[in-house]
């Protein structure tokens, strides 16, 4: 039996390098021996970007365009709009009967997030049940795989406990468990040092970051701040350029020897910023040239033609889960 893999990410913006290496690496590689749902998750994006929808909408045309420019092909995985297809929104509502509001409260992802949005007992709804709406996601298309970073693990933790309770208080096997699948770089440090890299921070490099903007980022990248001068001896660990050329530079032994050097003394910051400067931009090139090439009404209506087959293939499912449930109704 074919493995199927759910993903996706909000629509808020273009993605950046932490996509690239948490998940969209993996989504490339993985379209070809598995089956992939991935997910534009408008209606999650909306938990915190509700006083704003048109920032939401807009961007679902532009995370497509991230896809296809790196690589996903619409025509293996299949790519949809998370609100356009309603069973999704049915299915968390039957789950929340299933979470009690402390474990939502202890969810360590959703807390990270309630303190960088500044969130108290203001927090929306909506929000704080993310975690139930992720798990109706993947169990909505029994998903084996989700490749995640690991700032996610809790979530798919979470999902596993409610298809354990809601197998255990229907008496069935029908939900089943999914594994993570973390990228070789888990988190992606931002380019200020501080936390991963986001686009709500503003700390990150994205795919569509013109040349210029490219290099002045790198330069504004945290250091060594005791590295004062070229021949002093310079850290690595904590050092956001370093952490970027572990996750891009692609020649390995070469990078070792400029950590042997940093360490020794006698490489500066400028030389180590221009090596990753040149790295990046090698790697984001092709991704723009291809991005810049996309048409928007050729997208949607890909993306339109998608969701209408994921709709479909949901709604059969829910016949199912509605059943087992006991709220299926022969009449209707």
């Amino acid at each position: 039996m074919q493995k199927i893999i759910l993903t996706g990410d909000r629509p808020t913006g273009n993605l950046h390098l932490g996509h690239y290496v948490g998940s969209l690496k993996n989504r490339v590689q993985l379209q070809n021996t598995h089956k992939q749902y991935i997910m534009i998750a408008d209606t999650q994006a909306l938990t915190d970007n509700f006083e704003n929808p048109s920032k939401v909408t807009e961007s679902v045309c532009e995370v497509m365009a991230d896809y296809i420019s790196v690589g996903i092909d619409p025509e293996i995985s299949t790519i949809f709009i998370q609100s356009q297809v309603p069973e999704l929104a049915e299915l968390t509502m039957y789950y929340m009967n299933l979470v009690t509001l402390g474990r939502l409260q202890r969810n360590p992802t959703v807390k990270a997030e309630m303190q960088q949005k500044g969130y108290n007992d203001s927090i929306p709804i909506g929000f704080l049940c993310y975690p139930v709406s992720q798990a109706a996601d993947i169990t909505a298309f029994s998903a084996d795989l989700v490749p995640v970073g690991e700032d996610q693990l809790p979530m798919i933790e979470q999902t596993n406990e409610i298809v354990r309770k809601f197998n255990s208080t229907y008496n069935t096997t029908y939900l089943k468990e999914v594994k993570p699948l973390i990228g070789n770089v888990g988190r992606l440090v931002g380019i200020d040092g501080k936390s991963k890299a986001s686009k709500s921070l503003n700390n990150a490099i994205f795919l569509s970051d013109t040349p210029d903007d490219i290099k002045k980022k790198v330069f504004m990248m945290y250091t060594d701040p005791n590295h004062l001068k070229v021949s002093d001896p310079g850290a690595v660990d904590g050092n956001v350029v370093f952490d970027y050329l572990d996750a891009f530079h692609e020649n390995r032994e070469e990078l070792d020897d400029l950590k042997s050097h940093y360490r020794s003394g006698g490489l500066g910051d400028t030389a180590i910023k221009n090596i990753l400067n040149t790295t990046l931009q090698s790697l984001l090139e092709p991704i723009r040239e291809i991005r810049s090439s996309l048409k928007k009404e050729e997208l949607m209506e890909k993306l339109f033609y998608s969701t209408k087959i994921v709709r479909g293939l949901v709604g059969n499912r829910m016949e199912e889960i509605r059943d087992i449930i006991g709220i299926k109704y022969k009449n209707i």
